[in-house]
């Protein structure tokens, strides 16, 4: 089944299928009306996008069971993700789920986390078997009305995870979510909620993967983090979409007092990105950090970065932007620190690395800092560099080729990223870098 195009009664259709509350479906509703009254974003790159010809939702099966068992998926869906290297890198979690098209068709967990009483499933699920957890923090962080994709994501959001971290609980393993596109024109709209109440620590790690065809595909997510007292959170990612696909997806987490967020942001693939990960750091000494890579080639905008906003005393916010362009591909920092009031004596780092392959590419820093209280200090630097000619020389004089050389100082160049990864991860991670040089 497939819903093409958008208007109210396909909104009502999708939270039918789905068997929803009455309130999800009147959060749809609000969302499409949301969506049809505002505008495409005033900055970044062009989006053109045709939303008539959009797939909002399809179901790859007429039971929507969610397996916990390989062998329970159909075996196309299974060799693919067996060769995408998902099955493999299960035996490194605690947890997994994976999303395919616009449901959730995997979810397991280990059982000694079980027993923490951990909560990892599908937003949906949560929606019908948790709704007063839900509904106590879905919507709250990310408002509807922000932009045109949020507005989007509420009204049509289909899968994503939902984890409760309860108080007191520490995790030894990652929990991890995977998200695959595998149709011309498909929008993926998962809605990502997560709690980690306090005194406790979470590392989640998300894939997503699309293959290219020459129609655009949407993916609009929406990410709410609550990061309790005194807790821990970090959100590791990297997405390698195809080149035709819209990467637009609004990533934010609210942190407590003493509370840390981290955010591990990878962007190799898509189109065009536009992702801007955010702490918003309410509590006295809470901290966030966010760390992100981006790759841009020919045809590829990726126009990334990170947003801090302090509310509270003693914050501290670092931000890592690291950014590569070549064959043409552009690759922006767009970030924003912002000093409340009463944030007093708050710290933040920005610092911005561009690599530029040739003289066709390009790469801007376009930050936003604001400090409204004189007892904070905000520092900002960003460097734009090419390829040094004598380390490059130095390198192939040692028997190296020009292209292994390349390959090393990119690598180099990386290396605050990729230490923040599993070993897993990292490893995948120059796997891609090496495939997109």
């Amino acid at each position: 089944m497939e819903i093409v195009g958008l208007n109210e009664e396909k909104v009502k259709q999708i939270s039918k299928i789905k068997q929803e509350s009455s309130w999800i479906k009147d959060f749809r509703l609000m969302g499409y009306q949301s969506f049809i009254k505002q505008s495409m974003p005033s900055f970044g790159p062009r989006i053109d996008l045709n939303f008539d010809d959009i797939i909002y939702y399809k179901e790859n099966k007429v039971d929507k069971k969610i397996e916990s068992n390989w062998n329970q998926i159909l075996k196309p869906v299974k060799d693919e993700l067996t060769d995408l290297g998902v099955l493999e890198s299960e035996k490194h979690l605690g947890g997994m789920g994976v999303q395919y098209e616009s449901e959730v068709i995997y979810h397991n967990m280990l059982e000694e986390i079980e027993k923490k009483n951990v909560i990892f499933t599908s937003i949906e699920q949560a929606m019908k078997k948790y709704p007063d957890l839900v509904q106590k923090y879905f919507g709250k962080i990310v408002n509807m009305n922000e932009n045109k994709f949020t507005a989007l994501n509420a009204a049509v959001f289909s899968g994503g995870s939902f984890i409760y971290i309860p108080k007191n609980t520490t995790l030894d393993r990652p929990l991890q979510s995977y998200f695959r596109i595998n149709s011309k024109n498909m929008g993926q709209f998962e809605r990502t909620l997560i709690i980690v109440d306090d005194n406790s620590s979470l590392h989640y790690v998300e894939g997503c993967t699309a293959p290219t065809y020459s129609e655009s595909s949407l993916h609009a997510a929406v990410v709410e983090i609550y990061v309790g007292k005194n807790s821990h959170c970090r959100y590791s990612t990297i997405q390698n979409w195809a080149t035709n696909v819209y990467n637009l997806v609004t990533k934010r987490a609210m942190v407590e007092e003493n509370g840390k967020m981290e955010w591990i942001d990878g962007n190799i693939g898509s189109k065009v990105t536009m992702k801007y990960p955010c702490c918003v750091l309410k509590g006295d000494y809470s901290q966030g950090v966010c760390i992100t890579i981006s790759m841009a080639k020919n045809g590829q905008v990726q126009d990334s970065g990170a947003r801090m906003i302090h509310i509270g005393k003693h914050t501290k916010s670092n931000i890592i932007s690291k950014s590569i362009a070549q064959n043409g591909g552009n690759a922006t920092y767009r970030g924003k620190v912002e000093m409340k009031k009463n944030a007093h004596f708050s710290d933040a780092m920005v610092k911005c690395d561009s690599l530029i392959l040739d003289e066709y590419s390009k790469s801007d820093t376009i930050p936003t800092n604001i400090c409204a209280n004189s007892c904070s200090n905000l520092e900002h630097e960003a460097t734009v560099s090419k390829i040094n000619d004598d380390v490059l020389f130095y390198l192939m004089s040692r028997g190296i080729s020009e292209e292994k050389a390349m390959e090393l100082i990119i690598l180099g160049f990386m290396d605050r990223f990729r230490e923040e990864l599993p070993m897993e991860y990292a490893v995948e991670l120059n796997q891609l870098i090496k495939k997109n040089l």
